[in-house]
């Protein structure tokens, strides 16, 4: 795979001038503005028999402006400055390329190197804009520096709001960040930020790929949004989506050229039959060129501060993953089923990104758990920093859907919180937006159901229902965070136990909005339990913050005990002893630990009544160690 890749990597050198300068060809493909007024136009249309450049320009005229051909399949075209000197191509004016395909048919494209598309109301498809404002967003703050500890905050924009609407940049700026901020998350991870037509596919179905979605703003408006969170210290990842593309042809990247092939492979191998999308060919040169000047772009022009690559498992073998169960044994991981071509381009993404701009972090979505997808690219690895724990959440909805509270296997959740490669780091999380869907149900709603719409008043009795809901939300998201991985995610809104699912507008649903927001404002008000939720997952975070466990080395797992359903773990100078057991209590508990500490202190607890709980411990309490054996360890505090 090295050899593959190093190959690949000393072709660009040879042939390109080095990744540098062929990952920069964002800055020349599409149409361009020159310094003089000019405007330079470049594509890729291997199966085009000509190609032209019409729109509001030329009073639409679709042969006045012809690309010359040059080698390889690409066109290009240079359109000098007005008499005036001003460009031939003023800002906000519509375009199309206009492809003749081998038939002779004409077809009206949007370029697939489009920075700015918009569905006007009224039309279907999406129209290119020629984005080239006199005065575009100058950035003020710098990019903070790479952290150590990654708590992110799972988010979308357009349902950032209780309104039923499309939420807009501006929104997220000035009314989430600063919540994101208070709750101590240093990280957002923007989902469905690149164009696509199809809103209700969350994003995940990309029509086009240099563009930011335009239903919540401008480029300038997403530019603010992350340079005002820099300025808050919290760094921006992009949800990118490079595993596969929408089939839209006319406003996306299917048959740009009239072929079925450019971009993708072609025939049944081009196409996902599961997400009824096309696949790359990530063998070809020009596909390699467009997908690392569009990591690139998302960098250097908005200031994105890395990516969670989307769909990995889907790109990493040529089964896509689709009914596959991987056990762990090392020969479907090594096999002929693995696509070489998309791991090589995995490892070309990371060599790049980590060569030009090592500040960057890089997370892969892989369910399969490919073995070195987390390490140097330099040893064979894949080169990603992190990679999802993705066994975690469904261990949790397991257990709470099919298991009686006594029955909870304590060894069982340790083995799960704990069951990676230690040398790749793991983003561990209870739940992400997968869990918040429709046909599914989040922690919250899985644990208090029905009982959300009519109990979480604080001048309702606290029924047991309602009780143990909110206990074991805590409980189950700090065991999470601080035995699951090396860093903690959570998706906008659970942290408070957003009630109910989401569900983007849509033809089921009568087009409705009620379902695609984030009701921010339960937390708001404080007759309501949501605020508890909300101030434990802030506190957690905090302590984090101090503390730093995400950043130290594996916890050491002191007891899991069946009968008592204790947990007890030591992690970051800290001991942490959770109680899953349905009705006892428990005095005089000891607890082995390895640490010299000599006195204990309660820092964080469940139970604590500003976080809606009983209240049944003293904070002021002392707990003091002895040189005391218990459970293998040669000192233990009674708890």
């Amino acid at each position: 795979r090295y050899a593959l890749f190093y190959k690949r990597l000393k072709s660009i050198d040879d042939n390109e001038g080095g990744i540098n300068k062929f990952s920069k060809s964002y800055k020349t493909f599409g149409v361009n503005q020159f310094v003089d007024g000019g405007v330079y136009c470049k594509e890729w249309a291997p199966g085009a028999e000509a190609v032209f450049l019409t729109g509001d320009f030329n009073g639409w005229n679709p042969f006045s402006h012809p690309y010359r051909k040059m080698d390889y399949g690409k066109w290009e075209l240079f359109i000098p400055p007005g008499q005036d000197g001003f460009s031939p191509v003023p800002h906000g004016s519509k375009l199309k390329v206009v492809i003749r395909a081998q038939n002779g048919e004409l077809l009206y494209r949007i370029s697939p190197w489009a920075r700015y598309v918009v569905r006007y109301e009224g039309k279907v498809n999406y129209d290119w804009v020629h984005w080239d404002p006199p005065q575009t967003y100058i950035r003020k703050h710098r990019s903070p520096k790479k952290l150590k500890s990654l708590r992110i905050y799972e988010s979308h924009v357009g349902i950032a709001s209780p309104e039923g609407k499309i939420a807009s940049y501006k929104n997220f700026t000035f009314n989430v960040l600063p919540r994101i901020k208070d709750l101590g998350y240093n990280c957002i991870q923007l989902m469905a930020v690149m164009e696509h037509a199809y809103y209700a596919s969350f994003g995940y179905q990309v029509t086009s790929f240099f563009a930011a979605s335009s239903r919540y703003g401008t480029p300038d408006d997403l530019k603010e949004l992350i340079d005002v969170a820099h300025s808050m210290g919290i760094t921006v990842l992009l949800d990118v989506v490079h595993s596969h593309a929408s089939k839209n042809s006319e406003d996306g990247l299917n048959k740009f050229d009239g072929t079925d092939s450019c971009f993708f492979h072609s025939g049944s191998r081009g196409t996902h039959r599961i997400w009824d999308s096309r696949l790359f060919d990530y063998a070809n040169w020009e596909v390699l060129r467009f997908l690392l000047s569009n990591l690139r772009m998302w960098i250097e022009d908005y200031g994105f501060d890395g990516f969670r690559f989307d769909g990995v498992t889907s790109m990493l073998y040529h089964n896509h993953g689709i009914g596959k169960e991987f056990s762990g044994d090392y020969n479907e991981y090594f096999g002929l089923d693995v696509d070489e071509d998309a791991l090589c381009y995995l490892m070309l993404a990371n060599h790049m990104i980590n060569f030009l701009h090592p500040e960057c972090i890089t997370i892969a979505e892989d369910v399969s758990g490919m073995p070195a997808l987390c390490r140097p690219v330099a040893e064979g690895g894949g080169g990603f920093d992190y990679r999802l724990a993705m066994a975690i959440p469904d261990k949790w909805i397991k257990i709470i859907k099919e298991l009686k509270d006594e029955d909870w296997n304590m060894g069982n959740i340790v083995y799960t919180l704990t069951n990676r490669r230690h040398d790749e780091k793991y983003i561990a999380y209870a739940e992400s937006h997968d869990q918040a869907l429709v046909g599914d149900k989040t922690l919250a709603f899985r644990l208090m159901d029905a009982e959300m719409y009519t109990n979480m008043s604080v001048f309702t009795p606290l029924t047991p229902v309602i009780d143990r809901g909110i206990q074991l939300h805590k409980m189950i998201r700090l065991i999470t965070h601080t035995l699951g991985g090396d860093g903690y995610l959570n998706f906008m809104g659970n942290e408070f136990g957003h009630p109910e699912w989401l569900d983007f507008p849509r033809k089921g649903n009568n087009e409705s909005f009620h379902y695609a927001r984030r009701q921010f404002n339960l937390t708001d008000d404080h007759l309501l339990r949501y605020k508890f939720l909300n101030e434990f997952d802030r506190d957690m975070n905090k302590l984090e913050e101090k503390f730093g466990w995400l950043a130290s080395p594996p916890a050491f797992v002191t007891e899991k005990h069946e009968s008592n359903k204790v947990i007890a773990f030591e992690r970051a100078g800290l001991l942490f002893i959770f109680n899953f057991h349905p009705y006892e209590s428990y005095v005089d508990y000891r607890v082995g630990h390895l640490n010299s500490i000599l006195k204990y202190k309660i820092l964080l607890d469940s139970d604590a009544s500003e976080y809606g709980g009983h209240q049944r411990l003293n904070h002021s309490t002392e707990y003091f160690s002895e040189e005391y054996p218990h459970n293998y360890r040669p000192n233990s505090v009674m708890v």
